[in-house]
């Protein structure tokens, strides 16, 4: 009560002469103040993105910022502190004069903040001409990952609402990577890597990536532009959550599109089922570098953690394409986590066998599945949102296969995935007329638990194949805890299991009258804003069905964070801030 009359108070002394920009807005009165008492939680519906005009500048280069915000309704005043950081050091200076003293966007210091109104806006300027930050900014003379940020404070300036990032390399030089890397090598954070063709890590080789490192694909090279570790390489490309590394496509910004470039594939020494024990992975010629698979679980194909993929996924042949991220045959050493696959022209993820784990996977806006397993795929998968449009649709949530070539093969496609959100376009695939949320099929197995499925045009889960139900029935094929509400719109299904899911064994399998289907659920999960492509919230508002007590907790066998016994992809924890992003191409496009 002393907090909330101390707002009113500190209210009631900026009501009268509140501007965003410079310019006056409206007066709010009372119903301001009961607004305003709402940020008392600390959360914020707004959704709000913003962007420079490139990923990476040289030194001096003139850099501007854009925003669009959208308040869906929410109204009332923040405070607003812009700053420039260095990732390198952790050094921070305010805009609009780069002091190394805190203040807020008018240059008042701590104690002296002042809150403003602030509206929708679309592309407003922030860095350049009238922007609301100041002109334009030139890069820094510091070479290196740099992020500019604008955090939406309280009233009083304390706590931090919500923040918005935009990430940029500073370089001194661009470096053309092509052929084959056969010795160690180190890409550094200050060049612009440019991959030219197939590139291939191999001969013992390992490849080490800095944090912060930009490596752009070239459209339109022949062949396409694609990063290989084959299984005699190794990559280790460890980005941190400040300085994510980031693999994306030459063309400027609002010209990028699905398959710009091949993707980045680790191959393996892991089992595979297929005849012989090894195969060559899709999308390139059959040679030895292009090979998987082996006797090897353990074997290590290298360390991914926070890089992000995106617009990748060049078709090399027809029905021939490379993914955004794609691992043949790779093994438990193998670190995969904090990783994001954005625009890919197939799959945002891929197994083709192999034993490993993976864990805070992104990926949105493919034009084909979200997860794609196949070849004997055994690993643990924790913690990943997916998500399509109606402008970017894509196909399947899950496209889980056993193998093609062998149904019955062994060892058995069994991964067991647990806290998953996948959203669909709500249209028809993007190639594919029947694109479930969970498609398995061609005699998988495996185990699916706390993952919501919702706005598939098709329906919410589809088992197809008697090789596929003799798993149901072995009881290979497991899950628990599925949460469906809004598929099967194109038949415009009933808010039901017989609605959502497919007829026959699928349905059966739903509702516990066959296997070990348990926990299934139609109703709404109530996501905080699913649907906003350039800025999403997939956690779900406190009262949400997906923190009943109910669900199954995850195993303890030292890769499941256990304490995650809430559906979906996330619980209060926003695990994605900062080192992604989402601002599609059609945002950026005047």
């Amino acid at each position: 009560m002393r907090q909330f009359a101390h707002l009113t108070a500190v209210l009631a002394t900026v009501l009268s002469s509140i501007t965003y920009a410079g310019q006056p807005v409206r007066h709010a009165g009372s119903d301001l103040v009961q607004r305003a008492a709402a940020l008392e939680n600390y959360e914020t519906g707004i959704a709000a993105w913003m962007w420079t005009d490139k990923v990476w500048y040289g030194v001096n280069e003139t850099i501007t910022l854009t925003m669009t915000m959208k308040g869906y309704g929410e109204w009332y005043p923040f405070t607003l502190v812009a700053y420039l950081q260095n990732n390198q050091t952790g050094e921070k200076k305010y805009l609009p004069d780069l002091s190394l003293e805190a203040h807020d966007i008018y240059g008042n210091a701590p104690g002296s903040f002042r809150p403003v109104l602030v509206e929708d806006a679309e592309r407003k300027t922030l860095l350049g001409q009238d922007g609301m930050l100041g002109g334009a900014l030139n890069a820094p003379d510091e070479p290196g990952m740099h992020t500019l940020a604008l955090e939406f404070r309280d009233v009083h300036g304390l706590r931090v609402l919500k923040t918005l990032y935009a990430k940029f390399a500073v370089i001194t030089d661009i470096v053309d990577i092509s052929g084959n890397i056969e010795s160690d090598r180190r890409l550094a954070n200050d060049k612009l890597y440019r991959l030219n063709g197939a590139v291939f890590v191999r001969n013992g080789a390992t490849l080490t990536i800095d944090p912060g490192t930009v490596i752009i694909g070239q459209p339109g090279s022949e062949p396409p532009s694609v990063l290989v570790v084959t299984r005699n390489g190794k990559i280790v490309a460890e980005g941190t959550r400040s300085r994510p590394i980031i693999m994306t496509s030459a063309l400027p910004f609002g010209e990028r599109q699905r398959g710009d470039w091949g993707g980045l594939i680790l191959l393996g020494k892991a089992p595979v089922n297929v005849d012989g024990g090894e195969f060559n992975i899709e999308g390139l010629p059959a040679t030895e570098d292009t090979k998987f698979g082996g006797n090897d679980p353990e074997h290590d194909c290298g360390t991914l953690r926070y890089v992000r993929v995106e617009y990748a996924g060049s078709i090399f042949a027809p029905n021939n394409e490379a993914n955004a991220f794609t691992w043949g045959g790779c093994g438990t050493k193998t670190k995969a986590e904090f990783l994001q696959a954005s625009y890919g022209l197939d799959d945002a993820f891929e197994w083709f066998g192999g034993t490993m784990n993976a864990r805070y996977l992104i990926g949105g806006l493919a034009a084909d599945d979200f997860l794609d397993f196949q070849l004997g795929f055994r690993g643990n998968i924790q913690f990943g949102f997916f998500y399509q449009d109606a402008d970017n649709p894509g196909n399947r949530g899950i496209e889980g296969d056993n193998s093609e070539y062998n149904q019955g093969a062994e060892p058995l496609s069994q991964p067991s995935i647990f806290n998953a959100t996948f959203i669909g376009s709500g249209v028809q695939g993007f190639d594919e007329s029947n694109s479930p949320g969970l498609y398995l099929r061609r005699g998988a197995g495996g185990s699916v638990n706390n993952a919501v499925v919702t706005r598939f045009y098709s329906s919410g889960l589809h088992i197809d194949g008697s090789a596929t139900e003799a798993q149901i029935d072995n009881e290979k094929l497991q899950m628990n805890g599925i949460l469906l509400w809004n598929n099967s719109i194109g038949s415009s299904g009933d808010a039901t299991i017989d609605g959502q899911v497919r007829s026959g064994a699928s349905a059966e399998f739903a509702k516990g009258d066959r296997g070990k289907g348990r926990q299934f659920d139609v109703t709404d999960p109530m996501l905080r804003r699913p649907f906003e492509a350039n800025d999403p919230d997939f956690r779900p508002l406190p009262e949400s069905p997906a923190f009943r007590a109910n669900w199954i907790q995850p195993p303890d066998n030292c890769f499941f964070d256990q304490s995650a016994r809430f559906i979906g992809a996330a619980g209060e924890t926003k695990w994605w801030e900062e080192w992604t992003n989402f601002v599609t191409d059609q945002a950026i496009k005047p």
